[in-house]
């Protein structure tokens, strides 16, 4: 109201339009809670959150700052950052590869989240390259994972969301099928063939095409393993005769083949981020515990881990920060805005990583009851970090992050 009554003085003489604009100088500078965008002040739009914006290395306003939220998929940021230091830059995933004297072939995960149909098929080819063109059984082994329950914040919906982490697994434990109106089902992507999990995942649902998650009904991954690698031998003229067997290798018996991923940490992180994908968090979160603590791994040995790289590198405690696991599905998650703040700026060399969206580049987080954005705003000197964290019913984020943008401009044009 102070600027629309100012507003009224443009109409008067010279002398008075100076005054106009000595009041809006001063009403830019009044504290976040004073001023409104779209008719509604912070102070109504946030009933429970914390926010923090920054300007040239400076907080220009902040609210809630050392207070604990829940963060959602925003914690992505986090786990991309661990990852980043914790695995290298160089890291890849590997699968290894057996063959017993029987014509057995033994298949052991190290956790690849991308282990896709389209790696599958790389994966065949060159175990055909190797002279390998019968297979009798096919043999498949997670053990490298000891996990102490499912995923923390997971549940058995058929949400691809939802997917169970595991040290073997495809196509992120999801199936994308097409269903027609006959009731006839096949593979909804054309690097993926047609397999007997998909068509029975699907016989319940209505007709028309989607992706589910392969673990709601009983955990199918290494089912889906097998199938999909017995569907891509026969594909490429490699005959299997036997059956799926699920199981560890047997002691002493030597890798015949090890695959490196095709994929850099780099590209792993761009799919995390840009589709924020659970299931590669969670096997990034996983991947992490294994390198600091060994094989198997363990859902304490990945919280041990990143939990240690946020006190080590960045200074923070449990009173900053609480995981339990490394996609932001679980609500024991915790994070203060400052320490995200924290999180932000050691990020902004990778910040590329994040979608660019309305002007800035920026990391979403939701969940009922949770709703987010972490990520950066253009500034003068660079990247200026910004946090958003709501554990609120009402998800007004985009009005709350509008007027931290408008805050963020009316900062930098004062100084201008």
């Amino acid at each position: 109201m102070a600027i629309l009554r100012a507003a009224s003085l443009l109409r008067k003489p010279r002398g008075m339009r100076r005054v106009f604009f000595l009041c809006l100088g001063l009403c830019l500078a009044l504290p976040a809670s004073l001023w409104a965008g779209g008719g509604q002040s912070l102070e109504t739009l946030v009933e429970n959150g914390g926010l923090i914006v920054t300007r040239n290395g400076g907080i220009i306003y902040e609210h809630n700052a050392d207070r604990q939220f829940m963060p959602a998929s925003v914690q992505k940021i986090g786990t991309a950052l661990a990852a980043i230091h914790i695995l290298g830059k160089d890291y890849r995933f590997t699968t290894r590869f057996y063959l017993g004297s029987d014509h057995d072939l033994y298949i052991r995960g190290f956790g690849d989240p991308l282990l896709v149909s389209e790696e599958v098929a790389k994966i065949v080819t060159a175990l055909r390259g190797r002279g390998i063109s019968t297979i009798r059984n096919i043999h498949v082994d997670n053990s490298g994972c000891q996990l102490e329950s499912g995923t923390d914040g997971a549940t058995s919906t058929l949400n691809p969301y939802d997917a169970q982490n595991s040290c073997l697994a495809v196509n992120f434990n999801t199936i994308n099928f097409i269903k027609g109106a006959d009731g006839a089902v096949r593979s909804g992507e054309a690097q993926t063939p047609t397999i007997p999990l998909m068509q029975e995942l699907a016989q319940g649902l209505r007709s028309g095409s989607g992706r589910i998650n392969a673990t709601a009904t009983g955990n199918q991954s290494l089912r889906y393993v097998g199938e999909l690698f017995v569907a891509m031998f026969k594909k490429q003229g490699i005959t299997v005769s036997g059956k799926i067997i699920q199981g560890p290798v047997p002691e002493g018996l030597k890798p015949v083949y090890e695959h490196g991923s095709s994929k850099s940490l780099d590209e792993v992180l761009t799919g995390l981020l840009k589709y924020s994908n659970n299931f590669i968090a969670n096997q990034l979160f996983l991947a992490m515990g294994a390198k600091e603590y060994g094989w198997p791994v363990t859902w304490d040995k990945g919280q041990r881990a990143v939990t240690a790289f946020y006190r080590n590198e960045l200074g923070l405690s449990e009173k900053d920060i609480v995981v339990r696991e490394g996609s932001g599905l679980s609500r024991q998650n915790r994070v203060t805005p400052r320490a995200m703040l924290a999180i932000l700026e050691a990020f902004k060399p990778h910040a590329g990583l994040l979608p660019f969206e309305n002007n800035c580049l920026r990391k979403s987080g939701t969940m009922t009851g949770v709703y987010g954005y972490g990520g950066y705003f253009a500034g003068e000197r660079g990247l200026d970090s910004f946090v958003l964290l709501l554990n609120q019913a009402k998800n007004n984020r985009d009005q709350v992050l509008e007027l931290l943008g408008a805050m963020h401009d009316a900062k930098g044009k004062r100084k201008n």
